[in-house]
């Protein structure tokens, strides 16, 4: 592990996988739509909200997505993990006080470049909301050695 917590990339193995869990408050879908603009009223308001085939309120799909980025973060890799590029896919909606844990897991390592290819996968109960997979960039103790040695 680095100075941060983080695991270096040498730390990794393919398989190595962590999960963060959060529950979705309507605080937390308040505060992204005006964090983020989108106020779509299906997310936002109930009357026009049970008129969908949702039959409900449902959580922003990238405010649920956004507890992938916790997980690599706060978990696997950990502090110090830059995002490259995230592909998902929308699988069923969140509602308010859903628990969402999302789970990353090590598919493949380049430990030349410091890469790491991340399974991604958010699950509300057995049910998957969110799966794709994230490409990152980690630290290296190889290379941090190298500059100070």
């Amino acid at each position: 592990m680095n100075e941060l917590n983080g695991y270096d990339v040498e730390d990794l193995s393919e398989g190595m996988s962590a999960t963060f869990a959060k529950t979705i408050t309507e605080a937390d879908i308040i505060l992204f739509a005006g964090a983020s603009g989108d106020n779509n009223a299906i997310h936002i308001n109930e009357e026009f909200a049970q008129a969908t085939p949702f039959g409900g309120r449902i959580a922003h799909g990238f405010l649920t997505a956004s507890t992938i980025s916790a997980a690599i973060a706060n978990k696997l890799p950990g502090p110090g993990t830059i995002y490259l590029s995230q592909q998902m896919n929308f699988r069923a909606p969140v509602r308010p006080g859903d628990t969402v844990h999302a789970t990353v897991t090590v598919r493949g390592l380049d430990t030349a470049r410091a890469r790491v290819t991340l399974e991604t996968v958010c699950r509300v109960g057995d049910t998957v909301v969110v799966d794709g997979e994230a490409l990152v960039k980690v630290t290296s103790a190889r290379k941090r050695g190298a500059a100070t040695g």
